[in-house]
């Protein structure tokens, strides 16, 4: 039997809490349009959570301060280059890949550097 693929997991389970645009733009004090462009510029990643709910960013992306988390963009950046959609990335920075942990509690606590090192690998 083979591992379950990253674009078919159950963000809604995986994610708490999300954001919607509106809601992102006004944390992060921008324009929904800006969000969508770093989205887009993958500062920011998006997926539909629910089918037919639009769009949303996961709260945990974002700091204390309205920020995207601290090596996020870069991690994001890997990603995409690796081939992953927003979707595969939302999944792959919330399961536990022995870190100890999720890659988004490790960005979270300022030790992304093994983050981006696994991410790198993903590409080989």
């Amino acid at each position: 039997m083979s591992e379950q693929r990253l674009a078919d997991h159950d963000l809604a389970v995986l994610v708490e809490d999300w954001l919607d645009w509106d809601q992102t733009a006004e944390l992060v004090g921008v324009t929904p349009a800006k969000v969508r462009t770093m989205v887009r510029d993958h500062e920011l990643a998006s997926a539909v959570p629910v089918p037919g709910r639009g769009p949303k960013v996961p709260a945990l992306f974002l700091d204390e301060e309205g920020l995207p988390v601290k090596g996020l963009p870069g991690l994001l950046t890997v990603l995409h280059d690796a081939g992953f959609e927003d979707r595969e990335c939302i999944a792959w920075i919330f399961l536990d890949a022995d870190l100890p942990g999720r890659p988004i509690d490790a960005l979270r606590e300022n030790r992304g550097s093994e983050v981006k090192r696994r991410a790198q690998a993903l590409g080989f």
